[in-house]
């Protein structure tokens, strides 16, 4: 079976959002990729108070200097588009109110004719969470439940009613409603994650870190799921973020995804056979412009489909 293809969309400071944004998804949806995503930064920390990823001495990546909001690069992309599917890689859920983050979903889902899925993960960025402030770093995994619950309330049928630690809605009418059921993915990598997945939501969103290692946490996910009861298939979207390197890279400390466009192919065929359903390639960090990003994305997915994936 071939596995899907989805695309990052172009958010970061190097792009003209307006223009850029419509110009990539319309481009991406005619190359032939299923899906577009988009993820979330919020600030950019100067002088940075916490490492990437929580990594001391970690520096953060220049790009995230200036990142687009994602619903708003979206619902660019929904408007310049048919048929793609329209994906958060990861929305750092805490960092928004429960009920106004259901509502903006739906009423996205609503316009775009079904098209959203909600990626959702609690992140790792302590200023973000301050300059939000919605709630303590320390609370991230009870206020993604309530989101979750939230979500699935707003999304459901008249009168929405939830009484919960941050949320509380009397009963009332709530519109518009999406078109569908918005499925839940979430960024899980660890057995207390993977249970809140197997039990409130609908897919999983591993990072590529090695194909073995996905390949493990996939079969550990599909066991607890057997354990916990679970009969729903879980839809899998693995992220790649490449770094596209115009002279190309064959050193042996390369990276997986680091290299010029056959050498990210090969990448890609490799964890293809891991079985998951969905790969999502993120090229806009080292792309210099839409241009560029549209030529190379265009080439992966041309030498991607010869190669089988």
């Amino acid at each position: 079976m071939t596995t899907r293809l989805g695309l990052g969309l172009p958010q970061m400071r190097q792009y003209s959002i307006g223009e850029d944004v419509p110009a990539v998804a319309r481009a991406a949806e005619d190359i032939g990729y299923d899906s577009l995503w988009v993820f979330e930064r919020a600030l950019f920390p100067e002088p940075a108070t916490q490492g990437l990823y929580g990594i001391d001495g970690l520096p953060w990546p220049d790009q995230y200097r200036s990142v687009a909001e994602p619903l708003v690069t979206l619902a660019l992309a929904a408007a310049a588009t048919e048929r793609a599917e329209l994906g958060t890689s990861v929305l750092v859920a805490p960092l928004h109110l429960p009920f106004q983050l259901a509502r903006a979903l739906a009423s996205l889902d609503a316009a775009s004719g079904g098209r959203v899925l909600a990626g959702l993960g609690t992140g790792w960025s302590l200023d973000e969470y301050a300059a939000a402030g919605v709630r303590p770093f320390e609370e991230r995994g009870a206020v993604l439940d309530e989101i979750i619950d939230v979500c699935r309330a707003v999304w459901g049928p008249d009168p929405v009613a939830h009484d919960g630690p941050l949320t509380k809605i009397a009963p009332a009418v709530v519109g518009p409603k999406p078109a569908r059921p918005i499925p839940i993915l979430l960024a899980a990598g660890n057995r207390r994650s993977w249970r809140r997945l197997v039990d409130k939501a609908d897919g999983w969103l591993p990072v590529a870190m090695g194909g073995t290692r996905v390949a493990d946490q996939w079969r550990q996910l599909r066991e607890l799921a057997e354990e916990r009861g679970r009969t729903e298939p879980i839809r899998t979207v693995l992220r790649v973020n490449a770094e596209f390197l115009r002279a190309g890279y064959e050193g042996a400390d390369r990276r997986p995804f680091q290299g010029g466009v056959d050498q990210i192919v090969r990448d890609l065929v490799e964890y293809a056979e891991v079985g998951l359903q969905e790969i999502l390639l993120d090229l806009q960090g080292t792309a210099r412009d839409a241009a560029e990003l549209t030529d190379v994305a265009a080439e992966v997915f041309e030498k991607a489909r010869a190669a089988g994936v």
